[in-house]
């Protein structure tokens, strides 16, 4: 099975993504994950994507399509995967489409994971992450036991620039722009489900699962 999880940041995805490819037996294939990798390791791909995510801006297609691409070619990726940042345009989501047509493969189900923008931008100026772990904190609804420590290994708190306030306005206004039509793209596909990601986290799970189970039930022959 096959699946994209579109949200604006700060709507769950990274939460909720590793949920959902656990319950169809996959990969979750993540962008942010992936480049931040690059970033870590120095890589062409990766110093080059660095400057745009600093800025709060979307990585150039071709950049990000080099590095889906090659990612959806391995073969843990063979059997199913949740798809999560990618793709962020409508260029991005025709080139999967042809790929993976290509390949003999199609999506199953995209669901969108909707927030209102105001609790995004609480989500999302209130977040710190772990530099050593990556674990996620937040100030106000699951802050540190000890102020700028990391729980999970004591490793030191940090806000991403990309998550202060002012490129926290600048990440939701590109979404807004680039990334929102492909829910419309998707729809005209029959392919698009949305679920409310301002319930309790537990219910956006029981939502996304539900979505995967219908586009299950519907691949099924008759």
């Amino acid at each position: 099975m096959y699946v994209v999880l579109l949200g604006a940041p700060g709507a769950g995805k990274g939460t909720q993504a590793p949920k959902l490819a656990r319950a169809i037996q996959g990969e979750h294939l993540s962008t942010g994950d992936m480049f931040r990798e690059a970033v870590r390791q120095q890589t062409e791909l990766g110093r080059v994507a660095n400057e745009y995510m600093r800025q709060g801006s979307l990585v150039p297609d071709d950049i990000v399509l080099r590095m889906v691409m090659e990612r959806l070619e391995a073969a843990d990726a063979d059997r199913s995967f949740v798809l999560d940042g990618f793709p962020r345009t409508l260029v991005q989501a025709r080139a999967l489409d042809e790929a993976l047509r290509a390949s003999g493969k199609r999506l199953d189900r995209v669901i969108s994971i909707e927030v209102p923008k105001d609790v995004l931008f609480q989500r999302l100026a209130g977040r710190w992450t772990c530099s050593n772990c990556q674990a996620i904190y937040h100030e106000s609804s699951n802050p540190p036991s000890v102020p700028e420590v990391c729980d999970r290994c004591g490793g030191q708190l940090k806000q991403r620039r990309d998550d202060r306030p002012d490129a926290v306005e600048h990440r939701l206004v590109v979404f807004d722009n680039e990334t929102a039509p492909l829910v419309d793209y998707y729809r005209a596909n029959g392919l698009l489900r949305s679920v409310d990601g301002n319930s309790p986290a537990d219910r956006v799970t029981e939502l996304l699962f539900n979505a995967v189970k219908q586009a299950a039930g519907e691949a099924a022959p008759s």
